[in-house]
């Protein structure tokens, strides 16, 4: 894993009403790509959350029937510009990312059909999407966090990293209440 290349500042921009589109559009390029094994792409990740700030990193979640099919297209998500992580660290995720101009654009989860880790991410935005004075509450945290770490990212994530799992248990049973 190359930590250098997330040795990066840390910068929060206000909310920008292109997420969305871009988010979109990316999903279909990603379609492109994958083919007939996605089944799904979800927009998820700070820039998935109306009014908050956020890093100008759209995150995606695409899930996938089978992770083998998704692996055997590795080279045509390679030629979308991604870099192909695999599961960089988290057994039964493929990470990809991309950068543009020395920037961060993308950073894109693909998980198998049925992985835990799908229902995390979407009760996690859900919740916040529902809850916009926990999004608020999300957002000074991501403000406290930068302030102390403003020149790594790898760091600053670490700093937010008792919120969010405070707030992903609560998420996840408030989702389990409303599915």
């Amino acid at each position: 894993m190359d930590v250098s290349a997330e040795r990066q500042a840390v910068q929060l921009v206000d909310p920008r009403p292109e997420w969305p589109e871009k988010a979109r559009a990316e999903s279909e390029r990603f379609r492109s790509a994958i083919g007939d094994s996605l089944v799904v792409v979800h927009h998820i990740g700070s820039t998935s959350i109306p009014g908050i700030k956020a890093k100008p990193t759209i995150d995606l979640l695409p899930v996938v029937a089978d992770l083998a099919a998704l692996d055997a297209r590795e080279l045509s998500v390679i030629a979308l510009g991604y870099e192909w992580l695999g599961e960089f660290g988290l057994p039964g995720r493929r990470f990809l990312r991309m950068n543009r101009d020395g920037r961060r654009v993308f950073n894109v989860h693909c998980y198998e059909q049925g992985n835990s880790e799908i229902t995390r991410h979407l009760a996690f935005r859900d919740y916040l999407r529902a809850y916009p004075e926990i999004a608020k509450a999300y957002e000074a945290e991501k403000i406290r966090a930068a302030a102390i770490c403003p020149d790594d990212v790898l760091a600053y994530n670490d700093q937010k990293n008792a919120w969010i799992k405070d707030t992903e248990r609560k998420a996840l049973q408030w989702y389990a209440l409303k599915a």
